[in-house]
């Protein structure tokens, strides 16, 4: 299965504001449509941000979306809608999806990768390499290591690229 590279999503266009809010309009029909289905009560929230669309399903009952908040399974599900925008639209889409504070969980626990990483460096090791992630994941992965003064690059493709942590 191939996989397209960063470098292969820096020469697409740039998607307009209007352009984002429409995918994320497809994907609360989509997302909507799947709730009803499964029968789970659920509040959508879209906003723009960085250029990407994100939808956001939320519900004050925590239980309510806990198996949806499960990361593979949100993985999944923005696959899913990331393909029902693509239909639609017949552009790539890089929304995100968050389920229940998914997103924020796994912010926190690439937060405690990084300085797991980073604790390493301080015992001598010259790099700490991180596993596999999203695209989105080593996005913020990158962000976290810049945070904290270090630097860091992706290697390897597809579904085995990851990061590598260095100090500065």
């Amino acid at each position: 299965m191939s996989t397209t590279s960063e470098s292969d999503a820096a020469e697409r266009p740039v998607a307009t504001t209007e352009q984002l809010e429409q995918e994320g309009d497809i994907a609360a029909d989509y997302l909507e449509a799947l709730l009803d289905i499964a029968d789970i009560d659920g509040d959508l929230a879209l906003d723009v941000r960085a250029g990407r669309a994100y939808v956001s399903v939320e519900n004050d009952d925590a239980d309510a979306l806990r198996l949806l908040s499960e990361p593979d399974t949100v993985q999944a599900l923005q696959e899913l809608v990331r393909i029902a925008v693509q239909t639609k639209t017949g552009r790539f889409s890089r929304l995100i999806l968050d389920v229940g504070g998914s997103r924020d969980a796994r912010q926190r626990q690439l937060e405690k990768l990084v300085d797991r990483a980073i604790a390493r460096l301080d015992e001598g090791a010259s790099q700490a390499s991180l596993p596999a992630m999203t695209s989105y994941e080593r996005k913020l992965v990158h962000d976290i290591v810049a945070d904290r003064g270090l630097v860091s690059e992706s290697y390897g493709d597809g579904a085995d690229r990851h990061t590598v942590i260095r100090r500065a």
